[in-house]
This record gives C-alpha cells, sequence and structure tokens, in this order.
C-alpha cells in the first residue's frame, strides 16, 4: 500500500511518502514545510515527491492526514489538500490524533495523557488507556496549568509531551512526564496505516480539524 502523510498542524509541517502492510512500514521519504506558506507549498511539493520516487498520483492507494489539534489555518490547508486528492483519485483517508501519535510514542501502557503547547498558556490534552500499543481516548480538551495537573494526578498518569510549556509544568508540580519528540508526518503515516488496515477510514465530504479549542470567531459570534 503506497501512502501520502500531511501534516500541516503546527510552525512546522511535513509530507511522508510511505508503503506498508500487515508485515511492515517503510518510510520513502519526509519532505519538511515551512510554516506560514503551507498553501503556496503543499500541492507543489506533493508532484515533486512523488516524481522524484518514479509514481504519480494514481499510483497513491491511500491517504493519511494530521487531523489536529493545532493552527486553525494550517490544518484547513492540509485537510482541504487531502479531501481534493481523495475526491479525485477515490481513495481513502485516514484521518490521524497528534495526541494518539504523541502516547504510543511513549512506548508505555497505563494512564498516560498528550499534551501541546496550545499558546495561552493552555494545553491540548488528550487522556487514552494504552494497552499493546493500541491507545483509547477517553476524552480531549483545553486545560490550563491547575487543570492539567489535576488531571494527571487524579489518573495517576504519565503526561507525554515534546513541548517546554508541561514540562515546566512537570518540574514545577512534580508529576510523571515522558518528554518525545514532536510527532512528524512519518508517525502520523505508520499510525494511519494501522487504521486503514482496520478500515478506520473517513470520507472526504466527513473529513473534519479537530481544532479542540473554538475559533475567536466562534467565540466572539456567541458573545
Amino acid at each position: 500500500m503506497l501512502l501520502l502523510a500531511a501534516d500541516t498542524s503546527g510552525k512546522r509541517g511535513s509530507l511522508t511518502l510511505a508503503r506498508g502492510d500487515q508485515h511492515g512500514f517503510e518510510t520513502l521519504e519526509v519532505v519538511p514545510l515551512t510554516g506560514g506558506t503551507f498553501s503556496a507549498q503543499l500541492v507543489p511539493q506533493i508532484a515533486e515527491l512523488l516524481f522524484r520516487h518514479g509514481f504519480s498520483k494514481s499510483d497513491l492507494d491511500a491517504l493519511v492526514v494530521a487531523s489536529g489539534p493545532g493552527s486553525f489555518t494550517g490544518l484547513r490547508v492540509g485537510l482541504a489538500a487531502i479531501k481534493g486528492l481523495a475526491e479525485v483519485l477515490q481513495r481513502p483517508i485516514a484521518a490521524v490524533s497528534l495526541l494518539e501519535v504523541l502516547v504510543l510514542a511513549a512506548g508505555s501502557d497505563g494512564a498516560m495523557v498528550a499534551a501541546l503547547d496550545a499558546g495561552r498558556a493552555e494545553a491540548y490534552a488528550g487522556d487514552y488507556e494504552v494497552a499493546s500499543g493500541k491507545a483509547r481516548l477517553q476524552r480531549e480538551s483545553l486545560l490550563k496549568e491547575e487543570e492539567f495537573v489535576a488531571l494527571v494526578r487524579g489518573k495517576l498518569a504519565t503526561a507525554v509531551t515534546p513541548d517546554k510549556l508541561v514540562l515546566g509544568w512537570a518540574q514545577k508540580h512534580g508529576f510523571e512526564v515522558c518528554a518525545v519528540e514532536h510527532p512528524r508526518s512519518d508517525a502520523v503515516a505508520r499510525l494511519g496505516l494501522e487504521k486503514l488496515l482496520a478500515r478506520e477510514t473517513v470520507s472526504p465530504a466527513d473529513l473534519e480539524a479537530n481544532y479542540i479549542r473554538r475559533s475567536d470567531a466562534e467565540v466572539f459570534s456567541q458573545r
């Protein structure tokens, strides 16, 4: 199965061309993308990536995308590109949460809370139970420092994060934390392959970004 995976959720993004099946996974290439220019880079970079490896878009068997949480604009750009390709090629899509990628990167079982810096002194948090390399989501939320500490301690969980904000909270409050690298699109592709093999796919019409935080426009319109 030949896969194209995209992550445009943050300041840094990337594309991955990979292949795999029930027996293994292979990354062919990871292409970095510069934040703020995703809309200009994404389609040309996809075309160049496929060309370098002797493929055309019709050779793709499936598409994988990081669905969030993260930048409103970045996520919209990435999801729009993947939706367009899926509609044209009639290929399945696997949508992957970066929080799930994080908890699996820790390589441990038990209660885990994945966290990403959300700005404004808040963190995107995913509360998971992990067993045998599978993560079961309990809930996702946007938390301030005190709320995050209460969640981790209340669950007797291990926090997993790549970000200095949450590492600082752990040091300040003395809870267990596992520091990991910020996930790239190759990790997104690997988890996406598992979802595709399990038939956990989404149609282009139903593919939506998982922002967790509401946009300022939504907040102000309700006010």
